[in-house]
Order: C-alpha cells, then sequence, then structure tokens
C-alpha cells in the first residue's frame, strides 16, 4: 500500500502543487509590480513639490547673488557650458 501512496503523493506535488505554487506568486508579483491609484497620485504630488522647491531655491539664489555678487550657487545650471559632460566631474569634486 505504501508502495502505491508515496509514488502518487511525489506525482501529485511535482505536477498539482508546484505549479500551482508557481502560477500564484507568479500573479502576486505582476499585480504587486504596477501602480495603484494612489501611487500615481503620490507620484504626482510629489512631482510637483519638487517643482515648487526648485523655484523656491532659484528664488532664494536669486535674491542671494543680488546682495552678493562675488557669490556663486552650488547647483548646477543646466543651459551653462560648465554643465557639460567633461566639467560635472570637476564641479563634483569641489562640493
Amino acid at each position: 500500500m505504501e508502495d502505491v501512496l508515496v509514488p502518487v503523493g511525489v506525482v501529485g506535488m511535482l505536477f498539482v502543487a508546484l505549479p500551482w505554487l508557481v502560477l500564484h506568486y507568479v500573479t502576486k508579483w505582476k499585480t504587486a509590480a504596477t501602480l495603484t491609484n494612489d501611487d500615481e497620485r503620490m507620484l504626482g504630488d510629489m512631482h510637483e513639490l519638487a517643482r515648487r522647491l526648485e523655484d523656491r531655491l532659484d528664488t532664494v539664489e536669486r535674491l542671494v547673488a543680488q546682495d552678493n555678487p562675488e557669490w556663486q550657487p552650488r547647483r548646477l545650471d543646466h543651459e551653462a557650458e560648465i554643465y557639460a559632460p567633461e566639467n560635472v566631474h570637476t564641479l563634483e569634486r569641489n562640493r
């Protein structure tokens, strides 16, 4: 009797339990990899906050530059010539 139950149990586990387990977690991973509506809303809010903070920082830098003409902003100006790829390493080293 045991000679029949063990192979049937092993075959059942191989062809039923193992594929079920793999497919179960594949579907879990697929649903977890997508953004929910709350995630998209939070990402949009964070983008808006970052934009507003960047505008504030630009205003502060402009005010400080008016008060002190020798002051140089530490942020990278994307339109400036110093932002060229060969100059970025020098800028990061000077921080």
